[in-house]
């Protein structure tokens, strides 16, 4: 009898606490599409042979995008535009170098972008500015008539990412975020053996942006990117991990994120460094040392993202696919975990010792990243490893928009993705002033979410 009562005082328990945290949840608002706009899933535009591209901010990321630019046929630079003159100058020495005609210089003004995006001969613009101005930059270039591919994170807070969404809509422009971390040749590879079934159905994914930067605070223009840790809670950069993760789970593409909570701890290591340089205190220092957030998607699949660019960590963006048939691993150490009835004969020359509970042998995890290399490596590796940028992905990133716009065909990353992925920073601040409460994730493809069916890359 006493037993009953337990389990039932324990039930009873279970469903009071499952009833309060449904009544916790943090609503999200989801504007209705304005008259006369549809999504832009799949959105394919008129064929531009010819690209003629515009850069936004060459201080650390922009002279990357231009080093991958001119590597690539059928560009040309329009103009360069920096707060700062020499930045300028740096990119038309540059194009100059490679035998590229100099392009216009736009420079001092803090609107000096304004220029650039109202030059009538001009296709693409790039972003690659400070993050507070990405998503105005972006929303201006698309009512100007530009594509545009703007820097992560594209967008910082929900109205930003509902402004970027409605003018993509509206102006039937596309809107990338440049994320780079999807062409990584793992991921690449990955994605490929998940979409092929290799790993079976994909439950869990997990991705992070482990990076200490306190060497390179300094590197930032007037000290933007530690601004915002001093004056926000959250997972502020996502994007790398969010990217590999969703595209292995097809979100929007099949299924969608319903809700997340996050944690984190206490700020320490920021604070302390900002006072051993500077000697001020800064008491209400935001951003914690380490943010952790889990997400519930539509079809009960998760993910759990992490953030810390403050702890004397190993770079990881830890990047975990975990299937009913296998699971993928790139940090610390890459590897490959499948159940042995899914490997075939031509993957084990040696499978003696074998254990699913262990990566595979060397000798197996090379021979199946040949035969699932992504059909986009095998054409662009060798050229990206040469050109560079983060290993290569870097260029792959850009290759692969130019190439899209130049065949007219939809991109392989759309505005949904962008807000998808952005949509953390936001969102998990907003789940930690409430005491790490769980915060519903709109569904900005506003019902289209199970239109696709599954990510597929334009050929």
């Amino acid at each position: 009898m006493k037993s009953s009562i337990s389990k039932f005082f324990l039930i009873a328990c279970l469903l009071v606490g499952w009833a309060n945290a449904s009544a916790q949840m943090i609503k999200t608002p989801t504007p209705k599409r304005p008259k006369g706009q549809t999504d832009v899933l799949s959105l394919a535009t008129a064929p531009l042979p010819t690209v003629r591209v515009a850069f936004i901010g060459l201080g650390m990321r922009g002279p990357g995008h231009l080093e991958s630019v001119i590597n690539i046929p059928g560009v040309e630079v329009v103009a360069v535009c920096d707060m700062l003159e020499k930045n300028t100058k740096s990119a038309n020495e540059r194009l100059v170098k490679a035998g590229f005609p100099k392009a216009l210089e736009f420079f001092g003004d803090e609107n000096a972008w304004r220029k650039v995006t109202a030059l009538p001969n001009v296709d693409l613009v790039y972003i690659s500015t400070d993050w507070k101005t990405h998503a105005k930059m972006g929303v201006q270039a698309m009512k100007d008539g530009k594509h545009v591919a703007i820097e992560v994170p594209a967008a910082m807070t929900m109205e930003e990412i509902w402004d970027l969404i409605n003018t993509s809509e509206k102006t039937r422009k596309h809107c990338m975020q440049l994320e780079n971390c999807v062409y990584d040749f793992f991921e690449l590879t990955t994605l490929n053996m998940a979409q092929q079934g290799v790993f079976g159905d994909i439950l869990h994914a997990e991705g992070a942006y482990i990076h200490n930067l306190e060497p390179f605070w300094g590197d930032y223009w007037n000290n933007w990117r530690l601004d915002y840790n001093v004056k926000h809670r959250g997972d502020i950069y996502a994007t790398h991990g969010m990217g590999p993760a969703c595209q292995a789970l097809n979100i929007h593409r099949g299924d969608k994120m319903n809700y997340l909570v996050s944690m984190d701890t206490k700020a320490v290591s920021i604070p302390a460094f900002i006072k051993e340089k500077t000697g001020k205190e800064l008491k209400d220092f935001k951003n914690g040392d380490h943010t952790m957030t889990m997400i519930k998607t539509e079809k009960g699949k998760t993910i759990q993202i992490q953030h810390d660019v403050a702890s004397p960590r190993p770079y990881s963006r830890m990047y975990q696919l975990t299937g009913t048939k296998g699971f993928a691993n790139k940090y610390p150490s890459e590897g490959y975990a499948l159940d042995s009835k899914e490997i075939s004969a031509d993957l084990k020359p040696n499978h003696e010792n074998f254990s699913a509970h262990s990566f595979v042998p060397a000798d197996v995890k090379k021979a199946l990243m040949e035969k699932y290399k992504h059909p986009i490596a095998v054409g662009l590796e060798e050229k990206a490893k040469k050109v560079g940028g983060h290993g290569g992905m870097d260029f792959i990133l850009n290759y692969r928009l130019i190439y899209c716009l130049q065949n007219g065909l939809p991109l392989d990353m759309d505005v949904y993705d962008l807000a998808e992925w952005s949509c953390l920073a936001p969102l998990t601040e907003l789940s930690l002033e409430k005491g790490s409460v769980p915060v519903e994730i709109p569904d900005f493809t506003r019902g289209g979410w199970n239109k696709l069916k599954g990510l597929e890359f334009a050929k």
